[in-house]
């Protein structure tokens, strides 16, 4: 095989650092990542929709494309749902496709911010029966929870002001507790809230739930089913993501990350695409936490959530799949390289540098044999984008769906 021969060089020269190779793959054949049925529908920009020949028209062709995705990657076997957009009549039969796919249903996440009714808010609208209404769409989500056997409900808002003195900023932070009690006291058992944050967008004044301090205070309150989701894109320039997702991780409090990469704002483009070096930061916090001799916080980072949030507008749409799952493979790889006991040794000197250069020597480490390698031992081709290319599904879809002007007509912004 064209990969072997790169793969022992590396291989050996792994060993010979000390790092146990073996181990490595294991937790490569083990990473998770979980794609969202939107992302394999049409989407675009306030300004426009390009349709992809072949995209996605309802959440069935949606799984079978998230099937095709984990037949080239092997470790994206769940999808993320979006309601009502991927609402359906029969949940049984749906989860029995899935599973006939050998795919699972994942997160579950209402949508309370398209309605015209949403207009000034759903769960901190000022009119009770705006909210009530957006809080029986999230019991509905909770039910469908139990119907396909999603263990998440990943609560994300529109909700905000753009003028001052337009609403009362305490007023509205008590009807969101309000809301958020009643939903929490229905989720499943065994089931979590996530609830995510938003600096900004698509309210300017202010945003109800603006960052992860107000979406912790909510998640303590309510209970340890409740925790909070960061959005990689959801963050003011240059906010240093990953020591959020540290603090977290020693509060217990991360649940989930909706993986994405941004230039300016939420730009929702591919994870990994604009600053690859942050995410292999961020994997190296979740790394380290997995490591910790406190039991909250290894057992808070084992059970992450990762998931795939991206708008597709200009690029194909399995592609791009495939090049964000291979990119969190990449990221997650090169930090599970880090020297760790040569890392604390420098800290512990204060040697600045070293410390760093301990980092960078496992970033600037190429992985792509050792991923061609655990995806050959998982039954795969080493090479997901080369199997893409010799695939006759994308040209198969295009030819049977056409323009794929179905579900999603515009992009959630979540």
């Amino acid at each position: 095989m064209e990969h072997q021969e790169a793969y022992e060089q590396l291989a050996q020269a792994l060993t010979a650092r000390g790092i146990d190779v073996d181990q490595i793959k294991v937790a490569l054949r083990a990473q998770r990542i979980e794609t969202p049925s939107w992302g394999y529908s049409n989407s675009g920009t306030r300004f426009k929709v390009f349709g992809w020949p072949g995209a996605a028209r309802n959440v069935y062709e949606k799984l079978a494309d998230a099937a095709f995705v984990q037949s080239l990657t092997g470790i994206a076997p769940s999808v993320a749902l979006h309601i009502p957009w991927d609402m359906v009549d029969d949940w049984s039969a749906l989860s029995e496709y899935a599973a006939s796919l050998g795919m699972q249903i994942g997160a579950i996440n209402p949508n309370v911010f398209q309605d015209e009714a949403y207009k000034f808010g759903s769960f901190t609208n000022s009119n009770p029966d705006v909210r009530r209404q957006a809080i029986d769409h999230a019991l509905e989500c909770t039910e469908i929870m139990r119907a396909t056997g999603s263990s998440i409900l990943s609560l994300w808002f529109a909700d905000g002001t753009n003028y001052a003195g337009q609403d009362s900023f305490r007023g509205r932070k008590r009807f969101m507790a309000q809301a958020f009690e009643e939903v929490y006291t229905a989720l499943p058992e065994g089931g979590r809230m996530l609830i995510e944050y938003k600096f900004f967008e698509p309210p300017f004044y202010h945003t109800d739930l603006s960052d992860w301090g107000i979406a912790a205070t909510f998640a303590r309150q309510l209970g340890p089913q409740a925790q909070v989701l960061v959005d990689t894109g959801h963050h003011a320039l240059g906010t240093n993501v990953e020591h959020i997702v540290a603090i977290l991780l020693d509060e217990g409090l991360l649940g989930g990350f909706h993986f994405n990469s941004r230039k300016y704002a939420d730009d929702d483009l591919i994870v990994g695409t604009v600053n690859p070096f942050e995410l292999f930061l961020i994997y190296n916090e979740l790394i380290d936490a997995e490591r910790d001799e406190d039991s909250v916080v290894s057992s808070c980072a084992r059970n992450v959530a990762y998931m795939i949030d991206q708008s597709h507008n200009i690029e194909p749409k399995l592609e791009a799949m495939v090049q964000s799952v291979v990119n969190c493979q990449a990221a997650y790889a090169k930090a599970l390289l880090i020297d760790r006991k040569a890392l604390a040794e420098r800290r512990a000197a204060q040697d600045v540098l070293g410390a760093y250069r301990v980092l960078t020597d496992a970033y600037e480490t190429d992985v792509r044999p050792l991923l061609a390698e655990v995806r050959v031992e998982m039954g795969l081709a080493p090479d997901p984008f080369a199997a893409y290319a010799e695939s006759d599904y994308p040209d198969k879809l295009a030819r049977e769906r056409g323009g794929g002007t179905g579900s999603g007509g515009g992009y959630p912004g979540a």
